[in-house]
């Protein structure tokens, strides 16, 4: 397992993260992901562990608070062997302190998260949306007190816009708080949103990605195909409406470039969009899930071998969309191009 900086931070994670989504499934959207008890988990995590897997992630929203109790008895005996990365913000009840990023609420989901982790730190600490109702330096000066605490180690965010992570990490530099050296992003090669600002931030200000539904949510793991009615198993027909929206042509075209370059490597094609992943900027960790034992070690094949350029550019081409204003006179008119290179064509280096 290749091992990756976390962003400009001194935290080395690996290059493949294991999302707990799946644990202790309840409700319409978590028990359409998976519904894996203790000891499935449990097994889950030995085979993590066994490939160099070492990060785990959940939050207190999935399954109302029951993924992270489950993972935290998966890593009973072994918590000095993982990292553990969980997230705040989301709704978690109907009361008034139930959701946001106050104090009192951060203050309050780090112990229970501590709790039902079975743990008296967490790696790495998420703030899982942007809390418009708090000043950023209150979060900031939150986090603060709980790093210094020892109950946290790295702060990070996940589903931030470009300007409420830069007002966020400003506001970290002038007040002397920890700075956030993670972002949780939905990227795949369904979804390049990530690209046009979040990307080019993330290279400049240090703040490396952590990629959740590397697969489109679920839409490339192969069994999605043209012509193709959806497959009864699948869990889109529970959960399409939860997650980003993909139109069928553009998606068809993406899996027919995936099946070739599968057919070309001889891997799947989960395993070439996760790899295809990997080689990004920015990325520090993509977040793989799976019900069972199978669907986890299909996805650790992403890993050990490298996409050749032409076999990238296939699926870079059949996965370009036409950038945004005010990011298209970048991509199409050389005189922007010449101030500002596609970030897209180099490699990442940590802001110093």
């Amino acid at each position: 397992m290749e091992y990756r900086q976390l962003g400009a931070s001194g935290l080395k994670v690996p290059a493949l993260s294991f999302g707990a989504g799946t644990f202790g499934g309840q409700g319409p959207l978590f028990g359409a992901w998976g519904t894996t008890d203790a000891q499935e988990a449990r097994r889950l995590v030995d085979i993590c562990l066994e490939a160099g897997i070492t990060m785990f992630d959940t939050a207190d929203v999935y399954s109302a608070g029951a993924s992270e109790e489950v993972l935290g008895e998966a890593i009973r005996g072994r918590r000095d062997r993982v990292l553990l990365s969980t997230k705040t913000g989301l709704p978690t009840g109907d009361g008034p302190g139930d959701a946001g990023s106050s104090r009192s609420r951060l203050i309050k989901a780090t112990e229970d998260a501590l709790r039902r982790l079975g743990t008296d730190y967490i790696d790495l600490f998420q703030m899982h949306a942007f809390d418009a109702g708090t000043p950023v330096e209150e979060v900031l000066s939150a986090l603060d007190q709980l790093v210094r605490a020892g109950k946290i180690r790295y702060v990070g965010v996940s589903n931030f816009a470009g300007w409420q992570l830069m007002k966020s990490l400003a506001a970290a530099d002038e007040g002397g708080f920890p700075r956030y050296v993670a972002h949780q992003v939905y990227y795949s090669l369904v979804g390049r949103d990530y690209e046009w600002e979040l990307m080019p931030l993330g290279h400049d200000q240090g703040v490396g990605a952590m990629v959740w539904s590397p697969l489109g949510w679920g839409r490339l793991t192969g069994k999605v195909r043209r012509g193709l009615a959806l497959p009864p198993e699948s869990r889109l027909h529970q959960t399409a409406d939860y997650g980003p929206p993909v139109e069928d042509a553009y998606l068809f075209d993406v899996v027919d470039a995936l099946d070739e370059v599968a057919k070309d490597t001889g891997r799947t094609i989960p395993q070439v969009a996760i790899n295809w992943l990997l080689q990004r900027p920015t990325v520090s960790s993509v977040i793989i899930g799976a019900r069972n034992e199978e669907q986890l070690r299909q996805n650790i094949g992403a890993v050990g071998w490298t996409l050749t350029a032409e076999q990238t550019a296939r699926l870079d081409a059949a996965s370009h969309k036409p950038a945004p204003y005010p990011y298209f006179p970048y991509e199409r008119q050389e005189g922007f191009a010449r101030l500002n290179p596609p970030m897209i064509s180099t490699a990442f280096q940590p802001a110093s």
